[in-house]
């Protein structure tokens, strides 16, 4: 048996509660590979599950997708063997690990012209961002688009993707210092989100045009202005909650802004059976080949300095995608 090293919460808190332990790994079932992982992709929603706004059940691990290398096959399974690189974005939690077993129909082959490294910043954001365009409302030519927290992970991918279909992509950020992330991703304009007036200022950078779809993760402090920025028969989607949740609003706001449409999607219900995965990661991996989804790595974290990097994610302080290496 394998002797995996993994990242194991007792309770939920602060990132104090994340601790590392040593655990038995046993061979691969029936259907199932056991990977080497070589990258593990840091997502914020691994923040909301750690610290209990999204509750676990206890114990729990931690993360949501890596990269690795197929060590061992289980039985029945001939789609990948020992040695092929793949990886997985919602195999259960439990990502943060050098080791770990995985059902065959949750992993997907990496490029060779994408590192192992890109493949962890990217995947999962990648796959985010893919519904949000293309489904939850599919950016057109012509669009004016408003991405809060566009230096971020997502927002970065969600800029520049929007930007390679055509659109106005005016981008949000928390403080001035993230300003060239976001205009290096792809927004024509970018807007500080801390300023009292920046919904004023989103409608200046665009000459007065609302948003024809808001892209809003960030929640309490931008749901309101995102709705003043949405234009008639418009789209709100409200797809994370980094400063808080969103404040709670009457429907008949909705209908007051101009008839608005708002929802709340994630990432996993488009990705509920195999068929759609493997099209929405056929999708995304277009992408990356057209230079529509680019993406910068603002901070590499061993597994033992997990907690550092929640630690760097809930400050704010970091621009771009976070990691970790086992």
């Amino acid at each position: 048996m394998t002797t995996a090293r993994i990242v194991s919460l007792s309770e939920m808190g602060s990132a104090d509660v994340i601790k590392l332990i040593d655990k038995e790994l046993p061979p691969p079932a029936k259907g199932e590979v056991q990977l080497h992982q070589t990258a593990i992709g840091f997502n914020f929603i691994d923040v909301y599950q750690r610290s209990g706004v999204y509750p676990l059940d206890l114990p729990t691990g931690l993360g949501h997708e890596a990269v690795g290398v197929v060590e061992a096959v289980g039985e029945g399974v001939d789609r990948f063997k020992i040695g092929d690189r793949v990886m997985y974005m919602n195999a259960g939690i439990g990502a943060y690990a050098n080791a770990r077993n995985v059902p065959v129909d949750k992993l997907v082959s990496v490029p060779d012209n994408i590192s192992d490294e890109v493949a962890a910043a990217v995947f999962f954001k990648a796959m985010t961002a893919q519904y949000l365009v293309q489904k939850t409302y599919k950016v057109k030519a012509g669009d004016v688009v408003l991405v809060h927290a566009a230096a971020g992970g997502v927002g970065q991918i969600l800029a520049s993707w929007a930007k390679g279909l055509g659109a106005f992509v005016v981008g949000t950020v928390g403080s001035p210092a993230k300003f060239a992330a976001a205009k290096e991703a792809g927004c024509d304009a970018v807007v500080d989100y801390s300023n009292a007036n920046w919904a004023e200022e989103v409608l200046k950078a665009t000459g007065g045009r609302k948003a024809n779809v808001v892209y809003d993760s960030v929640a309490k402090d931008t749901f309101l202005g995102s709705l003043d920025c949405t234009a008639p028969f418009g789209t709100v989607a409200l797809f994370g909650a980094a400063s808080g949740p969103a404040p709670e609003i009457q429907p008949d706001i909705l209908n007051k802004k101009g008839c608005l449409f708002l929802t709340r999607p994630s990432v996993f219900p488009h990705n509920a059976t195999p068929a759609l995965f493997q099209e929405n990661a056929k999708a995304v991996f277009e992408a990356i080949a057209q230079g529509y989804v680019k993406v910068q790595i603002g901070g590499k974290f061993s597994l033992e300095q997990a907690a550092d990097a929640h630690r760097a994610a809930e400050s704010r302080k970091v621009t771009g995608a976070i990691i970790l290496v086992p």
